[in-house]
């Protein structure tokens, strides 16, 4: 009796476990659920929009529908094939996949602005919204008009010139001249020939030390290797070297995997660890957000000499507040992008304290770059690619060994 109530029992726990177990793993996918339901929901409104708004011809239906649906599943099949495909072509889906996505935003948004207009009767839109071809042809062209623009914004690379001081700096300290980037996001989207031309551009600025804030590599260091990028990394030249910590993509891209390659494309990785540089400043490089594990601002810089300056590469800019409390000179930081499109840069506004550009907080300088590359499509609407030149006052050498 007392062997039955005891399998009785463990049966009735497994079961609880069982359930728990399923429960966790649904709450797990739930979001990515959401988000594609979403996602799928809001082509089927935009083409049904445009499938009224189409003169009823058959071969052009069905082109319409079979490229929306290719369309929607572009980005699923990249990712389900990139490592089956020849760099090429993987190259060639990456692109219109990602594209894809900022150009139906704005599909969207112009369905939803005609659908309200229409709906409140500001205008009478109804010859247009059914079989007209200069309705159906005006949405692609105006949409079109816009992602060039955004295109040819993002190719321009704006130069950010910034003078600081620290604040452990005399009057009578040395000058330093730093180039900070972000989110170079190298990978099927930007190859060697375009990070040739950053190269160029950041070597230009004959800096002292060169610090990359994240997202070097875009999602995985396969199209790194097959178009040999480490040379062109290689080319980077700088007094005291190049640095980075990693960001979030690193991480996507396998951070063992990436460390590894920027190791190889001469970059120092500094994760959750300071070096000094030169006896003149600190350069410390803290684990992205990813990591739960990541040391605090704090762990990091406790244990450093007060008398040298605190440069932090932190790639997510988040609570900005624990870098002041550390005692932190300079935190550079970028993943934000400034939402890349309008109108996500409004959001990236409103969950950051400061989304893009300079900030001062205390005796704290803090610079968040919205990206020298970009995130699939090349597209900037509202937003910039950049490279930050800083010339930071440092304390003098010999004042500090007089000390």
């Amino acid at each position: 009796m007392n062997l039955r109530l005891l399998l009785i029992f463990v049966y009735i726990c497994a079961g609880n476990v069982k359930r728990l177990f399923v429960k966790r793993k649904i709450m797990k996918i739930l979001p990515f659920l959401i988000i594609l339901v979403v996602f799928i929901g809001a082509h089927v409104y935009v083409f049904f929009r445009l499938w009224q708004m189409m003169p009823p011809v058959l071969i052009g239906r069905i082109l319409l529908v079979t490229g929306g649906v290719l369309a929607c599943l572009s980005l699923f099949a990249f990712f389900a094939l990139r490592n089956a495909l020849p760099y090429t072509a993987a190259s060639v889906l990456y692109m219109f996949s990602t594209s894809w996505i900022f150009i139906f935003l704005y599909l969207l948004m112009t369905t939803l602005v005609l659908d309200v207009i229409r709906i409140t009767h500001l205008f009478s839109l109804q010859k247009y919204m059914y079989g007209n071809w200069w309705a159906f042809c005006g949405i692609w062209v105006f949409v079109g008009l816009i992602m060039c623009a955004g295109y040819v914004r993002y190719l321009h690379k704006d130069r950010v010139e910034l003078e600081l001081r620290s604040y452990r700096a005399g009057e009578a300290g040395r000058w330093i001249r730093i180039v900070a980037v972000s989110d170079l996001h190298l990978g099927y989207g930007i190859g060697p020939v375009e990070l040739q031309g950053w190269v160029r551009k950041i070597n230009a600025e004959k800096p002292d030390v060169i610090l990359i804030a994240g997202d070097v590599i875009d999602n995985s260091v396969v199209p790194l290797y097959t178009r040999n990028m480490a040379e062109v990394m290689r080319q980077l030249d700088a007094r005291y070297g190049v640095y980075a910590c990693l960001g979030n993509h690193e991480h996507i891209s396998h951070e063992s995997a990436s460390e590894k390659w920027l190791a190889e494309a001469g970059v120092q990785v500094l994760r959750d660890s300071a070096t000094l540089v030169d006896s003149l400043f600190y350069v410390v490089g803290r684990e992205d957000r990813t990591n739960p594990r990541r040391s605090s601002v704090a762990g990091l810089v406790n244990g450093l000499d007060p008398a040298f300056p605190v440069i932090l590469l932190d790639h997510q800019p988040y609570h900005l507040e624990e870098a002041t409390a550390a005692g932190v000179d300079l935190q550079i930081s970028g993943h934000t992008h400034r939402g890349q499109v309008w109108p996500i840069n409004w959001i990236t506004d409103r969950i950051y304290e400061v989304s893009h550009g300079y900030l001062k907080k205390e005796h704290t300088d803090f610079y968040v770059s919205s990206g020298i590359g970009i995130w699939g499509g090349k597209f900037r609407i509202g937003s910039r690619s950049e490279y930050v030149v800083i010339r930071l006052l440092v304390p003098d050498p010999q004042s500090v060994d007089k000390e």
